[in-house]
């Protein structure tokens, strides 16, 4: 199996965002979305500069914002324990003619299982559920469809960040935290 990218995937990866700040003018204020977007454009976990600007806006619970806290610096943590969900699961995935091999296409998987987990992130911080891209997720299944990726192994990959996630805090606050990922999931299992 290549390893080059065709033309296709180069031409649908710049499309293919999850997250999309438009609706959120309705509820948060414009200096807010730029951060949200700036570090989405960056892709990047929002900062402790961005975290320390949202909670002085008030424009969204303090739980929120310390929750996508809590997650960004736990990240590589989650990311690991999805990662070894997926090879329990799959384990022979990333072997010789699986669908994660060569280790290239295994290491685009785990870093899509961080980009799953930020972008979960904003809409948390951004105390909206509603955060994925239409137009984004459609470029995304069409370069999922481009490279050949196991969706099935995806969408594992994202119910293990939910529950590895989720672990992480009481029932309560896991209750309310669930649909931000669900949110996700339903989005992913779309896909064709």
């Amino acid at each position: 199996m290549t390893t080059q990218l065709s033309e296709t995937a180069k031409q649908l990866i710049p499309k293919a965002r999850i997250v999309s700040f438009k609706t959120w003018a309705e509820v948060l204020p414009t200096e807010i979305i730029e951060l949200f977007q700036t570090a989405d454009d960056e892709g990047r976990y929002l900062t402790e500069k961005d975290l320390e600007l949202l909670k002085k806006s008030s424009a969204v619970p303090n739980f929120a914002i310390e929750a996508a806290s809590f997650l960004g610096e736990y990240a590589a943590e989650i990311v690991d324990e999805a990662r070894e969900k997926v090879l329990a699961t799959y384990p022979n995935i990333t072997a010789e003619g699986g669908d994660l091999y060569p280790p290239i296409r295994a290491e685009a998987c785990w870093r899509d299982f961080w980009n799953f987990l930020r972008c979960i992130t904003y809409g948390i911080a951004g105390n909206n559920t509603e955060f994925t891209s239409q137009g984004g997720l459609y470029y995304m299944n069409l370069l999922y469809q481009e490279l050949l990726v196991p969706l099935s192994a995806m969408v594992c990959g994202l119910e293990a960040i939910k529950t590895a996630s989720l672990k992480r805090f009481s029932s309560e606050q896991q209750t309310e935290l669930a649909p931000y990922f669900d949110n996700l999931v339903a989005k992913l299992k779309e896909f064709s």
